[in-house]
């Protein structure tokens, strides 16, 4: 018999899943950017990369736009074709999912990114969940597996590129 995480993994990875996500995403996409939700859509995801149902864990889902950047230019540059203006194809150095773990951060600057997976993308969004930690909790305090993140060296790490997604961007995993 298969436990419960390996059978919701095999659920996430075949196409079942597919229509109950594209009626989530109606919802999802008239909420706020940043939402704090009460369980995590993928609990086994959530639990491999640290996630427990106790006080002081927060899951949060953010939506991030997908795509490259434009910027903006402000009157005209004279003398200068649109094509080598620099409006377009800028693409971020960051991924896409610390893009949303920093979002995340500014939302709730009280807690600390502990992690974040991907949940579902459309056309024009993706969504990810962020595991967000209370330090300053009692229980976060007393578990001697979380209390690492209350110490003063792993304050605001997702800017520091200290999470999953930033080191990986930053070419120090594969």
């Amino acid at each position: 018999m298969l436990n419960l995480y390996k059978a919701l993994r095999n659920f996430w990875k075949s196409g079942e899943q597919e229509k109950i996500l594209k009626q989530r995403m109606i919802e999802w996409r008239s909420q706020p950017v940043v939402t704090r939700i009460e369980k995590p859509t993928r609990l086994d995801r959530a639990r491999a990369l640290g996630y427990k149902a106790k006080q002081g864990f927060v899951v949060v889902r953010v939506r991030v736009r997908k795509g490259g950047r434009s910027r903006r230019i402000f009157g005209w540059i004279s003398g200068k074709k649109p094509s080598s203006a620099g409006i377009r194809r800028f693409t971020p150095r960051k991924s896409l999912r610390w893009i949303a773990e920093e979002k995340a951060q500014r939302k709730f600057p009280n807690l600390e990114v502990l992690n974040s997976y991907y949940v579902a993308e459309d056309g024009r969004y993706k969504w990810f969940e962020v595991i967000m930690v209370d330090k300053h909790h009692p229980s976060i305090k007393s578990d001697k597996n979380i209390s690492w993140i209350t110490e003063k060296q792993h304050r605001k790490r997702v800017y520091r590129g200290l999470t999953s997604a930033g080191k990986k961007a930053r070419g120090l995993r594969a």
